[in-house]
């Protein structure tokens, strides 16, 4: 889903679950609340887990390998 998504199921949920106090006779609205915090947590932490794979944290940092290249080997003397 994304860092995104995540942070905002994050606080639809914390919304649903701690500011509204209605209530409804099919659906819980506060267990809907912490369901979708859930949700949006495991987003989040998925979403970090691949972000280093993707130029995240690190991506500047890495250790590089250069190569350089002298030519040809030089003729012996004779």
């Amino acid at each position: 889903m994304g860092l995104g998504v995540g942070i905002f199921l994050i606080a639809v949920g914390a919304i649903l679950a701690f500011a509204v106090n209605s209530t409804s006779g099919a659906v819980d609205i506060h267990t809907v609340g912490w369901i979708l915090m859930g949700v949006g947590l495991v987003s989040v932490l998925v979403a970090l887990m691949f972000w280093q794979s993707f130029g995240g944290p690190g991506y500047w940092t890495r250790r590089r390998t250069t190569y350089v290249d002298d030519g040809p080997p030089a003729a012996p003397p004779y």
